[in-house]
C-alpha cells in the first residue's frame, strides 16, 4: 500500500471489519489520540481511500430483491456513448469495462424476471449495443472485502 504509513494501515485494518467504527472507538482500539485518528481519517478520505457508502445499502428492502449481471457486447467506436446511456438506467448499480470477449459487465437490480427483461431490453435498444448475455445472481459467495489484503 504505497503512500500509507503504519498508522494509516492500522486504521484501515481496523475499519475493514467495522466500517462504522467511531473515531473514539478507533482511537481506543489503536491506542491513538482522538485528534490523530480524526486527522488521519480526514486525510485518508481526501486521498480517495474510501469507497462510496452506497455500497452498503441493500436494494431488496427498496423493492429490488433480484440482482443480475449483464454482459454487454458493444461496437467499440460507440463505447463511451453506450456507457453514458447505460448509466442513465436507474437499476444499473455498477458497471465495469473488461478486456476479452465481453466489453462491459453491468450489475443491475430488479423487482422480478419481467423487470429484468425490461432492463435488458433498454440496454439492447441503445445504439452501439450488439448483444447482451444475462445471468441472474444466485447469491454473493465472497462478499466485498479488503481485510485479507490489509493483513498481508
Amino acid at each position: 500500500m504505497t503512500g500509507y504509513d503504519a498508522v494509516d494501515k492500522a486504521l484501515l485494518a481496523a475499519l475493514a471489519p467495522d466500517p462504522r467504527a467511531t473515531v473514539v472507538a478507533l482511537a481506543d482500539r489503536l491506542g491513538l489520540s482522538r485528534n490523530t485518528v480524526q486527522a488521519r481519517m480526514a486525510r485518508l478520505e481526501a486521498s480517495g481511500a474510501f469507497l462510496s457508502f452506497e455500497r452498503s445499502i441493500d436494494p431488496a428492502p427498496l423493492g429490488y430483491p433480484l440482482e443480475a449481471f449483464i454482459a454487454v457486447h458493444v461496437q467499440q467506436k460507440l463505447l463511451s456513448q453506450v456507457v453514458d446511456e447505460i448509466g442513465r438506467i436507474p437499476e444499473v448499480i455498477q458497471g465495469h469495462g473488461l478486456s476479452g470477449s465481453i466489453d462491459l459487465l453491468v450489475r443491475v437490480v430488479c423487482r422480478d424476471a419481467h423487470d429484468l427483461f425490461r432492463i435488458d431490453g433498454e440496454i439492447l435498444e441503445i445504439d452501439g449495443v450488439e448483444r447482451t448475455e444475462t445471468s441472474l445472481a444466485m447469491g454473493e459467495l465472497i462478499p466485498y472485502r479488503l481485510g485479507p489484503l490489509l493483513e498481508r
